[in-house]
């Protein structure tokens, strides 16, 4: 039986990206939320061998998941595996699409299996959504990514940060380079949940092919 998850011709299914900026001094920062929702995601998948390449961290291999039970529409789950790239650039924000890009063409992934985690400042705090293609909101690095792939038609999963009071460019870059001020339980659940919709967003893939 095929393996619902292969890609057609792609060294890897899936290309996904933490977008944020490297250093320690940016880890627990709005603007690194695709960073750690990445991390988190290489932790749950165990794929703990991470390379410099790209220029930037990415690691990859098999992840086991199941297709079935709820989301397949009733009956058992039943074991699927899906070859994923998870990679985090080094290039900082403005440039991401040159970690991007390259690594894209090396692993042959196709335009909307490349899957983008970024933060998201018209959503609130704790919401997260999922669309492929659509705008960019003012987002430098979904700028940068959509200018080294040539399209925006890549998938996104937007990780609800929410946005300061005030529209004034200025104090809305120093809010999302600034500090999450919720709890951190909160903030892990948020992780968590973005984690999750990732997941979703393969298995559904798995089951329309």
């Amino acid at each position: 039986m095929r393996n619902p998850f292969r890609a057609r011709g792609g060294a890897v299914d899936w290309l996904i990206v933490g977008l944020g900026n490297p250093g320690p001094e940016h880890d627990s920062t709005r603007h690194n939320v695709g960073f750690r929702v990445a991390l988190a995601l290489a932790e749950r998948w165990r794929l703990d061998a991470w390379k410099e390449r790209f220029r930037g961290r990415i690691a990859e291999g098999q992840v086991d998941l199941e297709v079935g039970g709820e989301l397949g529409g009733g009956g058992a789950r039943v074991p699927a595996r899906a070859r994923a790239a998870i990679l985090c650039p080094q290039t900082f924000m403005n440039e991401a699409g040159r970690s991007v890009g390259p690594a894209r063409g090396a692993l042959r992934v196709e335009l909307g299996r490349v899957l983008v985690v970024h933060d998201e400042i018209d959503l609130p705090f704790g919401e997260v959504r999922s669309r492929t293609g659509g705008g960019l909101a003012g987002h430098n690095g979904l700028r940068s990514v959509k200018r080294e792939l040539g399209s925006a038609d890549f998938a996104r999963v937007r990780v609800g940060v929410g946005r300061p009071d005030s529209s004034d460019p200025e104090i809305v870059s120093a809010y999302v380079l600034g500090r999450f001020r919720e709890p951190p339980e909160q903030v892990q659940a948020l992780i968590a949940r973005s984690c999750d919709e990732v997941e979703r967003l393969v298995r559904e893939a798995a089951l329309a092919n």
